[in-house]
């Protein structure tokens, strides 16, 4: 243990600078958004104006959107309106995908939002609505202590390259395919 504590120590004493992250939840498992959103809590904890963006839910009725809209300091934006396969509508999918990331650019441009949430933005990215060169020059030229955490299936290389920190979350079991349906408090 002793070993292990000189090199945990030796760690911390490098890391040595302060800067907004960019962190990426990826991967088929569970609990992408809802990483995401206990950072979310984290940050309001420190005094922290937030900002969140989902880009394919257009359901208002999920817990932490109730939660978060109580709360003191919280930007929310719902900007989808489902997912493509219940809109059945390519155009309309591209142009309401469009119009969500140019209220996103706007947040990206307010430094009083420390930590925004880009809830599915991967969808977009995958599906060539938005262009990604566009989407990380924004991202890069945000704030430089404003923090982004992007949700989502099926990331793009490009997003994982820039991003400082990348987690894929890993599907072994999922309730849903024993027939149980979505849950509050665990889905919703």
């Amino acid at each position: 243990m002793q070993r292990k504590k000189a090199a945990v120590d030796a760690a911390i004493t490098r890391a040595d600078r302060d800067q907004g992250l960019l962190l990426v939840l990826t991967g088929n498992g569970k609990g992408k958004s809802s990483s995401a959103f206990g950072m979310l809590a984290r940050a309001l904890g420190h005094g922290m104006k937030v900002g969140v963006a989902q880009f394919i839910k257009g359901r208002s009725d999920t817990g932490e959107e109730a939660f978060f809209q109580r709360q003191p300091g919280v930007v929310w934006h719902l900007l989808g309106e489902g997912f493509t396969w219940e809109t059945q509508n390519l155009t309309r999918d591209i142009k309401t995908a469009q119009r969500g990331w140019a209220v996103v650019r706007e947040m990206l441009r307010d430094p009083s939002l420390g930590l925004i949430v880009l809830d599915e933005l991967t969808y977009p990215l995958k599906y060539g609505w938005l262009e990604i060169d566009t989407v990380l020059a924004d991202l890069k030229a945000r704030p430089p202590m404003q923090h982004v955490v992007i949700t989502g299936r099926g990331a793009p290389q490009a997003l994982c390259d820039a991003a400082d920190t990348v987690t894929e979350l890993r599907d072994i079991k999922h309730a849903f395919r024993a027939g149980v349906r979505a849950q509050k408090g665990i889905d919703l």
